[in-house]
């Protein structure tokens, strides 16, 4: 149905084309039977409905067809439809009731029934212009464009009456005009954010007694202090913050299997006092996606820049698989595999509770799967992930690398979408990681393996406020559990986004 969306056709204008369509043939009928076969398209309807008024010679089954076209013409073909559809088992197969049937489930908004229906009447008879291109409305409203464009050339082969050509011919173009806008695609967003973060710089929320730490790392620690009981404490700093996000995406159709795409994001985020932890980030991604029957193939290529108080920057490059498939509408898998590169430069962060890692180079490996399940049409979603990943300590580039070594971790995500009504979303989602690292750790005591465990709770909404305008409040949650404490820490993100669609 997106696809239908997409061509944007007025629902006057879609009455006024039917209808004249239906005039054309109305007004030609007379005139077409009585000229030869090979000059006339609705002859052969006309054949059909003549020899069917007198099947059975029952009057009950004529009435009900009777009764049926009547309640059409009223404009009633949702009345039509329930008289029809209890006798659809019994009289499937003749050409009127199917015809009649297919017409009322069209007009009454049920075009999956009325190509059912249509298919019935052209089985027995190819020729039945009027059914066909009924079939090509149904194509057209059901989104199914290539079959509608389809009928709709099959019936312009019939030599349809002029009146009906000229309508066929604007269903044509306007079809012709969407695949053309849908060749390229250009999309792009603004947001404007606001929030407060109870942990702006993740740090933990105790103290660290030296004493806890391996004897030799305390004695030598205690010696250079003085002091007979130091502590290293990471406090957890709590702040107002507000930014800006915007971001567009350039798609470009080659043919109907082959898109190319690139897109672009840049995000500023500004603390009202712990302006240390103030961000600017910039990102890119350049790919091509390969789209056959119910699989998807896509290939992209990913790049950016972070900036943290203007005086550290991380560089990254990356590159990322994956592939879909569609099992039918209500579920749909997929599996990826991501490569990613992340270089410092510039000076290393010192705040307090910064995590060593961020500020060195990383190569990040990571693989999973996830599944998706469409319920109730589509207004209800829930969908589940796995992966596992590994980053691993890159050659220095001047900056001191973590003591920890390599990094290995596994996560799963839950989540779910409910549509509550056209102009509100509901989300959550839920997510586990857990990470373990290669090398002892001085700070652990008898020199362990630093072992970590991280939750994560998100709720929030989406209220469209149009077609362009949405505003979403949401919560986000986190903690992590280390067993080494200056790791562990506790944060609550409230947000209000604004945000416009550009399309």
């Amino acid at each position: 149905m997106n696809t239908l969306k997409c061509l944007h056709f007025p629902k006057v204008i879609f009455l006024v084309l039917i209808l004249s369509a239906t005039q054309a043939f109305a007004q030609d009928s007379q005139k077409i039977t009585e000229k030869s076969p090979s000059s006339g398209i609705l002859e052969p309807a006309t054949s059909d409905t003549a020899q069917l008024q007198n099947d059975n010679g029952s009057d009950a089954r004529e009435k009900l067809l009777r009764d049926a076209d009547t309640l059409i013409k009223s404009g009633k073909a949702t009345d039509a439809y329930r008289l029809l559809e209890p006798f659809e088992f019994d009289r499937s197969g003749e050409i009127r009731f199917d015809y009649l049937l297919g017409i009322a489930a069209l007009d009454s908004g049920k075009p999956d029934k009325a190509t059912l229906a249509f298919e019935r009447v052209l089985t027995v008879n190819p020729d039945f212009a009027g059914a066909r291109l009924d079939m090509a409305r149904a194509y057209y409203q059901l989104g199914d464009i290539a079959r509608a464009k389809t009928e709709f050339e099959a019936v312009m082969t019939l030599n349809p009456p002029a009146g009906a050509k000229i309508t066929i011919q604007k269903y044509l173009d306007t079809i012709s005009a969407a695949e053309r806008s849908k060749q390229t695609r250009i999309s792009g967003y603004l947001e404007g954010v606001m929030g407060h973060d109870s942990n702006v710089n993740t740090g933990t929320g105790s103290s660290i007694a030296v004493a806890s730490l391996s004897p030799g790392l305390a004695a030598l620690i205690t010696g250079l202090t003085g002091n007979l009981n130091p502590q290293i404490s990471a406090s957890q700093r709590a702040d107002d913050y507000s930014g800006i996000n915007m971001g567009g995406e350039i798609s470009h159709s080659l043919n109907t299997n082959w898109q190319i795409y690139a897109g672009a994001d840049a995000r500023q985020h500004g603390n009202m006092t712990q302006t240390p932890y103030d961000s600017i980030s910039t990102d890119g991604r350049f790919g091509a996606m390969y789209t056959e029957a119910k699989n998807v193939w896509k290939l992209t290529a990913t790049g950016g820049q972070n900036y943290l108080a203007n005086s550290m920057r991380r560089d990254t490059l990356g590159t990322n698989a994956e592939f879909q498939h569609t099992f039918n509408p209500a579920n749909q898998v997929n599996t990826f595999v991501q490569y990613g590169r992340n270089r410092a430069a510039g000076s290393p962060s010192t705040a307090p509770g910064t995590d060593a890692r961020t500020t060195g180079n990383t190569d990040l490996i990571l693989a999973g799967a996830g599944w998706l399940h469409a319920m109730s049409g589509g207004r209800q979603l829930v969908y589940a992930s796995v992966y596992t990943g590994k980053e691993l300590d890159a050659a220095p580039a001047n900056i001191i690398q973590p003591p920890d070594g390599k990094r290995r971790f596994d996560g799963i995500r839950l989540g779910g979408q409910l549509n509550v009504n056209d102009q509100l979303d509901e989300f959550a989602s839920i997510g586990w990681q857990h990470a373990i690292f290669s090398k002892p750790n001085a700070f652990i005591v008898n020199n362990g393996l630093r072992n970590e465990y991280q939750y994560d709770l998100t709720l929030g909404a989406n209220w469209h406020l149009d077609k362009r305008w949405s505003v979403k409040p949401q919560i986000s949650m986190y903690r992590k559990n280390s067993n080494l404490a200056i790791y562990s820490y506790d944060r609550t993100d409230v947000s209000l986004t604004l945000r416009r669609d550009f399309k």
